[in-house]
């Protein structure tokens, strides 16, 4: 499944070209945005197979935008991994507890990352 498309929705650009890289070297399209509200949008054009999703984004944060796609039936069975430097266990158990199909803590151990978005991605397919 490597030509699958992949929205990242995060707002340091380091760590968008980290991501970037990381999964165009292996063989995956991307698309970026730097907020929810941009994020949303090409979820509803481009139809991602994933999206990575920050929590802390300016504006609406990725909770907030995690619901709205849940409620959009163009956008809800798209899954998508909360991306965040959150590591607290409380933390994890929050934005889990909101929906989100999986969770990968900042900074990325890039092994662990590429086998999530594999799993996740095998997991979503019909």
């Amino acid at each position: 499944m490597s030509m699958a498309l992949i929205l990242i929705v995060e707002d340091h650009e380091k760590n968008r070209k980290l991501v970037r890289d990381v999964l165009q070297f292996k063989g995956y399209r991307i698309i970026e945005a730097e907020t929810a509200e941009e994020g949303l949008r090409l979820a509803r054009a481009q139809h991602p197979a994933l999206i990575l999703m920050d929590i802390q984004l300016p504006g609406m944060n990725g909770i907030e935008a995690l619901a709205i796609l849940r409620g959009d039936p163009q956008t809800a069975n798209i899954p998508v991994i909360a991306v965040t430097a959150s590591a607290m266990t409380q933390e994890r158990d929050k934005i889990m507890a909101a929906g989100f199909d999986a969770y990968q803590r900042k900074p990325l151990a890039i092994k662990e990352f590429l086998a999530l978005v594999q799993h996740t991605l095998e997991a979503a397919r019909p």
